[in-house]
């Protein structure tokens, strides 16, 4: 990691610089960072928190620059503490690029820049227009509290910084019609990039037999795991494996059927050996974009997801899945059950993975940069 406050130019071309929300988490955004840093090699990245140990190693070797709320340590591992600052820090700080890329859930796109502002949208602010959602995320009621207070504050910085982009793009259709109901901005639809390697080692799960089904979240309230989990009461002759971490975890773990077995976070290797060997991948989650069932396609395997938001654009009904309309334990297991009695083609699977590449996204933000800097 290298700090420091100038922006530099690798090679030529514009100098570009890419703001993050904070760098704390394993998620679809920070990989969209990721790939971003790829169409952009040297261009810093400026978040307001990062904590090393707890994102992708791959950003041991990028020039991240947090900034200065970064320093109080605790709020790394509990980032939504810092919702009182957040305004503050990204509307004081100023990066000097000829463009800025925001990769924004809601504060990135509040920088400060003398260049031109692209805001890659991974969703309006939910803490202001889904806050259901967004609590959902959070363990207790005291972040509730502290939003209602703040209402009125957040929304003007929320309006002041969609206001200063040159450009809106949006990771979905849905987050687009988002963007169009709330700041009144037609977005263009750029899918983020697997940014998965299929093409990687595979490390295989000791006593773990082919043929299960996989979720991979965050265990989080709205991930609705737990209803995943209990689907499989329902189905005694399935198992399923369930990929991820959270808050959640314990309560699950209490609460689950024999045929549930936990592997917490794994690295890609044990991802991409847990896909090639699952029957399919099942997902109830309420997602603005989704990566999972993309990354389960590149390896030729159908999804049963909730039809809602990304999925949307992500699975392509009796070709790449199945939807079912309710996220409860009953409509899992059924669609679940008619998944994996279901014959697949993993040939046409791949294909509508392949149209989430990573060098589509790279070639597609690239052409923006070169639009806006003529």
């Amino acid at each position: 990691m290298q700090t420091g406050q100038n922006t530099h130019r690798a090679g030529p071309g514009p100098r570009v610089a890419i703001v993050h929300d904070y760098l704390t988490q394993r998620g679809g955004a920070e990989r969209v960072v990721l790939s971003l840093c790829r169409a952009f090699p040297g261009a810093p990245v400026h978040v307001s928190l990062y904590d090393p140990t707890t994102t992708f190693p791959e950003f041991y070797d990028q020039d991240v620059r947090p900034m200065w709320l970064d320093r109080a340590a605790p709020l790394r591992q509990h980032h939504r503490l810092a919702i009182p600052f957040l305004p503050v820090v990204f509307s004081t700080e100023r990066v000097h690029a000829d463009v800025v890329i925001c990769s924004s859930s809601g504060w990135a796109h509040g920088i400060r820049t003398d260049g031109r502002k692209v805001v890659y949208c991974h969703s309006p602010a939910k803490w202001l227009y889904r806050r259901n959602d967004y609590l959902g995320e959070s363990p207790s009621a005291t972040v509730g509290v502290g939003l209602r207070a703040l209402d009125p504050v957040l929304r003007r910085f929320d309006n002041r910084a969609a206001a200063s982009a040159d450009l809106y793009v949006a990771n979905s259709t849905f987050i687009a019609s988002q963007v169009r109901a709330v700041y009144g901005i037609e977005a263009e639809v750029l899918f983020p990039p697997a940014g998965f390697a299929v093409n990687g080692p595979r490390e295989p799960v000791p006593l773990l037999a082919p043929g299960y089904m996989l979720t991979v979240a965050r265990l989080l309230p709205y991930k609705n795991v737990e209803q995943v989990v209990q689907a499989f009461r329902r189905l005694p002759r399935l198992s399923l494996v369930v990929v991820g971490d959270g808050p959640e975890r314990a309560r699950l773990v209490a609460g689950a059927p024999e045929n549930v077995r936990f592997l917490g976070e794994v690295d890609d290797s044990t991802l991409r050996w847990l896909y090639e060997n699952c029957a399919g991948l099942v997902t109830a989650s309420r997602e603005d974009f989704g990566l999972t069932p993309v990354e389960a396609a590149m390896l030729g395997k159908p999804v049963a997801a909730l039809r809602w938001g990304g999925y949307l654009d992500t699975v392509v009904p009796d070709t790449t899945g199945i939807f079912f309309d309710r996220a409860d334990p009953s409509a899992i297991a059924e669609t679940v059950a008619a998944l994996v009695e279901r014959r697949w083609d993993p040939s046409a699977i791949k294909e509508h993975a392949a149209t989430f590449s990573e060098s589509g996204f790279i070639n597609r933000i690239r052409s923006i940069v070169a639009q806006l800097t003529r």
